[in-house]
């Protein structure tokens, strides 16, 4: 895999997080009633789910696996393959599930939900990055 797609991947990925936990509000009333933070947050979500997808789609042509066919089967094939975590896996499909709600039913969107995301759930991101980069890192040496 190309180190500068993935490394520009990875940052872009820690912007939206970034960017989220700079705007996230003290209360998830105050998130349902600012219209402005809910774009940003939902919006960096939605951004930090896909990337994430994008990054998988890289690792999984590289690596020559059967391609998935669904956003979920991208970290159902990553685990496959020994580059993330059981645990990162099933937090990373649950976050296509979020952005597909966020994405397609967003004027009914639970803003409780997207704080709670926001607020105790970005980790799983972080966790993703930390996988995927020290994967990077072990077939550096091969």
């Amino acid at each position: 895999m190309n180190e500068q797609l993935l490394l520009f991947k990875l940052s872009s990925l820690g912007r939206c997080l970034d960017r989220i936990e700079s705007r996230v509000p003290e209360s998830s009333e105050i998130l349902s009633r600012d219209y402005d933070l809910q774009d940003i947050i939902s919006l960096n979500l939605q951004r930090a789910v896909q990337t994430c997808v994008d990054i998988a789609s890289h690792i999984i042509a590289d690596l020559d696996l059967k391609p998935p066919l669904t956003m979920a089967e991208s970290f159902e094939r990553l685990y496959q393959a020994g580059v993330i975590s059981y645990k990162t896996k099933d937090r990373m499909k649950k976050s296509v599930g979020f952005r597909n709600i966020a994405v397609h039913e967003y004027f009914s969107i639970n803003w409780d939900i997207v704080y709670t995301v926001s607020t105790k759930n970005l980790h799983d991101f972080k966790e993703f990055s930390s996988e995927v980069r020290n994967w990077f890192k072990s077939q550096e040496n091969y």
